[in-house]
């Protein structure tokens, strides 16, 4: 029989540790240990070696966000799930952007809690395991949008076989066009297909081929050590979107896999070697690209027809019905993952 999963519950609220702690282990069969006192968790989580950190955000001495930096510091490699009777776009984005694996709002079902926190355990422990049979995924977008059109459909796909995936959005939208949405809309975006988002706050003047918006790639690099990055391609109308590719490739030396996908803007330079089929994902994407709203009417390349059709004009040269096309700017040698096919294609979850 397996080893029960083992989970530290870090909670105040002494009625929702004990409901927290009773679900986990009546309904998940988990191990879990509370602490009600936020500055003792970082010493037990040292001592109990947890699968899975549960944390509200609101707690005296030390708040979840706090906490979290500890724990990435001290062990990067837990997932934390982070929970909150807050729905404010604030608290979610600060969650995130402290690199919380999921966002749970009060009051939690059980179901949503034990799924979330069997989800990630399991994972943690096949990533320990280090059975090498499942990818990390990095996306890296400029705005808004723009992974999940680029690659939406390979995200879900990886997500389905298994895969971890990240989402790094370097801006947060235009402020006159409704950046408050934007912020929410990516969060639940993310969250549909269990991605991590690191939302970053760079203006798109500052985007650049350095500084600040290599720095953020970087620190994501660091933090999921990514087996495949998907950024912009340089052929681009958007000089943002330009810099972003420059800035990756320059801090993504050690990735294996970089591919570049299509923009709205990318220009008819745009040469992808790269067919991957997103059959089956197709839904996942539209629903993705549906959560921004914000700007439904002057963004028309969201439409779902357009959205459709671009990805059926790609299935012409091979890999399915609907297809996201990609340029390979490095690729590692044959895996489990990419099989060689003239077209080129890519097949996930093989």
């Amino acid at each position: 029989m397996a080893e029960a999963y083992r989970v530290v519950v870090v909670e105040d609220d002494a009625d929702v540790a004990f409901y927290t702690k009773t679900v986990l282990e009546k309904r998940g069969g988990c191990e879990v240990v509370t602490v009600a006192d936020p500055s003792l968790a970082r010493g037990i989580i040292a001592e109990f070696k947890p699968d899975v950190v549960v944390t509200d955000i609101e707690m005296p001495g030390l708040n979840g966000l706090e906490l979290m930096a500890q724990i990435r510091s001290d062990q990067p490699g837990i997932p934390i799930v982070v929970m909150t009777a807050h729905i404010s776009v604030d608290y979610a984005v600060g969650a995130l952007n402290g690199q919380a694996d999921e966002f749970l709002i009060k009051p939690i079902s059980a179901a949503d809690l034990v799924a979330a926190v069997m989800r990630l355990a399991a994972d943690s422990r096949a990533n320990r395991g280090g059975s090498g049979t499942r990818a990390s995924v990095l996306a890296v977008g400029v705005h808004p949008d723009d992974v999940e059109i680029g690659v939406g459909g390979i995200l879900a796909a990886h997500r389905a076989a298994g895969d971890t995936v990240t989402i790094v959005t370097l801006t947060r939208g235009n402020a006159s066009a409704g950046s408050t949405n934007h912020q929410s809309e990516s969060l639940a975006a993310a969250e549909l297909i269990g991605a991590r988002l690191f939302l970053e706050d760079i203006a798109e003047s500052d985007i650049s081929a350095g500084g600040s918006t290599a720095d953020a790639i970087a620190r994501a690099i660091a933090e999921v050590s990514p087996t495949v990055v998907y950024t912009h391609s340089a052929h681009d109308d958007s000089r943002a979107n330009r810099a972003a590719n420059e800035a990756t490739l320059a801090v993504a030396a050690s990735v294996p896999s970089v591919f570049a996908f299509q923009s709205p803007s990318s220009t008819v330079d745009f040469r992808p070697s790269k067919f991957v089929s997103i059959d089956g994902h197709t839904d996942t994407k539209l629903t993705l690209v549906a959560h921004f709203t914000s700007q439904a009417d002057v963004r028309t390349y969201r439409d779902p027809e357009l959205v459709l059709a671009t990805a059926r004009y790609w299935g012409r040269f091979g890999g399915g019905t609907s297809v996201e096309p990609l340029e390979v700017l490095r690729e590692a040698a044959p895996a489990a993952a990419v099989a060689d096919a003239e077209p080129a294609v890519v097949t996930l979850g093989a």
